[in-house]
């Protein structure tokens, strides 16, 4: 079963393998702005980039909107990040076009398993519970596995802007 968990330092050495297997890939949903993968794979680092995901949850840090993150798990392989989501309460200029409410990535060793779709869900009713209606979603349109992770979840494509497919997805 796929679980979402909140970042910690128990789970802080399999986050940033799970980085590390993208090789230098963007991490969507990681929540890593303004950090390097070789600057959170050490302590001083992580604390920071933690510290700073906990304040963002409640509101807007360093430009960035509140936000929430989680890494994805299962029961399969316990004690293994298998990805990472991201929530974001609110749209700003930029995320409205590109970036979206949420974002996602599965690093590519637990890919195809159906990880992408079960965490979106879990997000999806995070999403509602903090009062969102809708949710806008967003993939390159050369991103066939995220497209069907966003469909899966009944996204709605609304238009293509260089590039980026936005879905909204209803809530209630």
């Amino acid at each position: 079963m796929i679980r979402l968990r909140q970042p910690s330092a128990a789970l802080h050495a399999s986050w940033v393998e799970a980085m590390r297997e993208f090789a230098g890939e963007t991490l969507h949903g990681f929540g890593t702005h303004g950090f390097d993968v070789e600057e959170l794979a050490e302590p001083a680092g992580f604390a920071r980039w933690l510290e700073r995901e906990q304040q963002q949850n409640a509101r807007l840090i360093d430009g960035l909107v509140p936000a929430t993150v989680w890494w994805i798990d299962d029961d399969e392989w316990p004690g293994r990040v298998l990805g990472s989501i991201q929530l974001r309460h609110e749209l700003n200029d930029h995320l409205l076009e590109e970036g979206g409410h949420i974002g996602f990535g599965v690093r590519p060793t637990a890919r195809g398993r159906g990880v992408a779709t079960a965490a979106l869900r879990l997000v999806l009713d995070r999403a509602q519970w903090i009062g969102l209606d809708d949710v806008l979603v967003t993939c390159d349109d050369d991103n066939p596995a995220s497209r069907a992770v966003i469909l899966a979840a009944g996204g709605e494509l609304e238009d293509v802007r260089g590039g980026i497919e936005r879905y909204w997805i209803a809530l209630t």
